[in-house]
């Protein structure tokens, strides 16, 4: 028997692969999405712009290259050089050299990330901000082609996903009634964030498909996660179960990269098939100090998630380091019931009329009510999740009253951002915002109106407001 044969998961060769290269492409998505929205919502003249953001003392705490200079172009040569590494290891090559080079590369895109993220404020506010810096973190180790993986990081890998979805089964239990009377469902397709072209049919699904999608959710995320942790072929199964389940989820929104990123965790746990021989070489000393090194930092900073997870006030989303490492997870433990819009509108009249308003269109999130949603994830849209949040009675606004202003200036890294612009680039001479209810149609009204939407006024979220206006000097209705 080899010294390191308990630490070599032979077996798992797929699950590397899947992890690695998986875990990568999502880096390149993030990178990419940075490079093309930080600019226009944190940078030099951004909505929060991250230099005013580095005078606070918590921020100058934060571990950021940011924070001793920040420029957009410092910030996108980041990206791209983020996103060459994270495409050269979805190809696999990094991965045919010995196995300290993807380490090194997996951290380099863990600490350039973690840059963004640690001054990205609430825009950079979302869980699978986290998730991705520890799944990047973790897979680092799991070596190279020439040796085995890792036991311990394909089981810390299985931690993650535990964490990830026993978290969100809990927080669920312990949050909203719908979720225990099987109701959730029945809301959530309609409300949530951000819709995808397959999102109205799953709402008209009967109500009793609605229960069993809930019933089948509690099971995915409150059962199966244990298996993950049996012998084969259990844990295949279970790893089976929880990619399918987030396969769903893929299918009927846009959760950015989360539904995604979860599925290639779930790897960790499915097995090679049988036949599949992989010839290894002995593990180093040196690999094998490391790994053991990194597995019991990770062990030890997991006792502050697994406390949370039993806490009667349990966190969703916390991280209880700088390092955004082993943190909690959860998401939509309260399901809103109906669901709320912004709409923007600007007009160039002098003395405007209610039909001289136009509207904004955003990318992602609904607007115009015969526009069908879109697929956008893994691709993250910032703009439009934080407006959705503002829908919901957000106080978070001071980045909302600085997009009014940009818009008021047709500013074009804004307007960049926004899916139309109804001035062509000009100048409105005044903005608003006003608060909609929209509901999915029924099979009736889409036929009959062509509408995948309707809506109805809910109040004024800001009056009129023009150029050189404070908040208590408005343009005239």
């Amino acid at each position: 028997m080899e010294w390191t044969e308990w630490f070599d998961a032979e077996g798992y060769e797929i699950a590397r692969q899947v992890l690695q290269r998986g875990i990568a492409a999502i880096f390149v998505i993030a990178f990419l999405s940075t490079a093309a929205q930080f600019p226009a919502l944190l940078g030099e003249n951004g909505l929060l712009p991250v230099k005013q953001f580095l005078r606070n003392p918590y921020a100058r705490r934060q571990p950021t290259i940011f924070r001793w200079r920040y420029s957009d172009r410092m910030l996108r040569g980041v990206c791209v050089a983020g996103a060459a590494v994270a495409a050269s290891i979805v190809l696999g090559i990094p991965q045919l050299a010995p196995s300290w080079v993807p380490m090194v590369l997996f951290l380099l895109l863990w600490g350039a990330y973690l840059s963004i993220v640690n001054v990205g404020q609430t825009f950079y506010s979302f869980g699978w901000e986290s998730l991705l810096l520890e799944a990047g973190f973790t897979v680092a180790f799991l070596g190279s082609a020439d040796v085995a993986p890792p036991l311990t990081v394909l089981l810390l890998t299985r931690w993650l996903v535990f964490r990830l979805e026993f978290g969100a089964g809990l927080i669920k239990l312990r949050g909203d009634t719908a979720w225990r009377d099987l109701t959730a469902l029945t809301y959530h397709h309609e409300t949530q964030p951000m819709p995808n072209p397959l999102s109205r049919q799953a709402h008209l699904l009967p109500r009793w498909f609605h229960k069993l999608e809930v019933l089948g959710n509690h099971f995915a995320q409150l059962v199966v996660p244990f298996f993950l942790f049996a012998p084969q072929p259990v844990a295949t199964v279970a790893a089976a179960i929880i990619i399918a389940t987030q396969a769903w989820l893929v299918v009927t929104g846009n959760f950015a990269w989360l539904n995604v990123i979860t599925i290639v965790l779930a790897f960790s746990a499915v097995g090679d098939p049988a036949g599949l021989v992989v010839d290894y070489a002995p593990t180093p000393l040196w690999w094998l100090v490391i790994v053991l090194a990194v597995s019991a930092l990770l062990a030890v900073l997991g006792w502050w998630p697994l406390r949370n997870l039993f806490s009667r006030h349990q966190l969703m989303n916390a991280s209880f380091n700088r390092w955004h490492l082993v943190n909690a997870y959860g998401a939509f433990g309260t399901i809103t019931r109906r669901r709320y819009e912004i709409v923007i509108e600007g007009t160039t009249a002098r003395n405007p009329k209610e039909g001289d308003w136009v509207e904004y269109g955003f990318r992602g999130k609904p607007g115009d009510t015969r526009r069908r949603s879109r697929q956008f994830a893994p691709y993250h849209l910032r703009l439009d999740w934080l407006m959705w949040f503002l829908a919901l009675g957000s106080r978070e606004e001071r980045w909302f009253i600085a997009l009014l202003g940009k818009l008021l200036m047709a500013d074009v890294p804004t307007l960049r951002l926004l899916g139309t612009d109804p001035f062509g680039g000009e100048r409105p001479r005044a903005v608003r915002a006003r608060r909609y209810l929209y509901r999915f149609t029924t099979r009736q009204q889409r036929r009959e109106t062509g509408d995948w939407w309707t809506r109805e006024e809910a109040g004024m979220l800001v009056p009129p407001i023009a150029l050189g206006d404070d908040e208590s000097r408005r343009a005239p209705e």
